[in-house]
């Protein structure tokens, strides 16, 4: 793997960019803009496949779009990223006007960038947000620790997606229906997820409840409503 971003002392002659694109053209236009700002770039189009190749890739920088057009979307995969990586510089895409406007409809990480598609065209607004992003925050312990405010940040990507259907309103059925798989894999999935989330051992509670509203806090909204 590759050293981090994070490493002291050894500096890397190359940094490493993932980009997360549903659209092919605009994909190849981003891909070209971060090469030419001295990055080695990886270009996927959807969030699992990112999560695929992460591990071996180890970038600096994560470049997603919001709405990939599937779950995970950009948001929930940055969370799912910096879990595993606390020092992952984020840059968002998206169609929003402004940080604030997104900010009343997601969660965003702590620490992550924001640029128009519109401005695309300009490669300063760009660079600009990247090296944003990756900007040292000092003590690692600290980020994360505040990435450890996101409780979600303790699940796999299955159990995620298993909770956004839980919070889109599915029925375990249809969960295992859309998974796939048999409604006993699925009802086991959906009480480790509970479990990961501290949300079993509470009678007073009922976990699907607690744990619908804690995707809605904290995974990005808006949630997937089922048709």
């Amino acid at each position: 793997m590759a050293a981090t971003a994070r490493d002291k002392g050894h500096q890397r002659p190359l940094r490493h960019a993932l980009v997360v694109e549903d659209s092919a053209s605009l994909r190849a236009l981003i891909t070209g803009a971060i090469t030419s700002l001295g990055f080695i770039v990886e270009a996927v189009a959807d969030a699992k496949s990112a999560m695929r190749i992460f591990p071996s890739l180890d970038p600096d920088v994560l470049i997603a779009d919001i709405d990939l057009g599937s779950r995970p979307n950009g948001v929930e995969l940055a969370h799912i990223l910096r879990s595993q990586a606390p020092y992952l510089g984020v840059v968002f895409l998206t169609h929003y006007p402004t940080p604030e406007s997104a900010a009343q409809h997601l969660v965003l990480p702590e620490r992550s960038s924001f640029v128009n598609k519109s401005s695309l065209t300009d490669l300063s607004d760009l660079a600009r947000s990247i090296e944003s992003a990756l900007t040292d925050d000092g003590d690692p312990a600290q980020i994360v620790a505040a990435e450890a405010v996101n409780p979600l940040v303790v699940l796999t990507a299955g159990q995620l997606a298993v909770l956004a259907d839980i919070a889109a309103g599915y029925t375990n059925a249809e969960i295992a229906d859309r998974r796939g798989s048999s409604i006993r894999a699925t009802e086991r999935m959906i009480v480790r997820t509970f479990e990961a989330l501290g949300l079993s051992d509470d009678p007073t509670h009922n976990p699907r409840v607690v744990a619908a509203m804690m995707y809605a806090r904290h995974a990005g909204l808006p949630v997937e409503a089922r048709p």
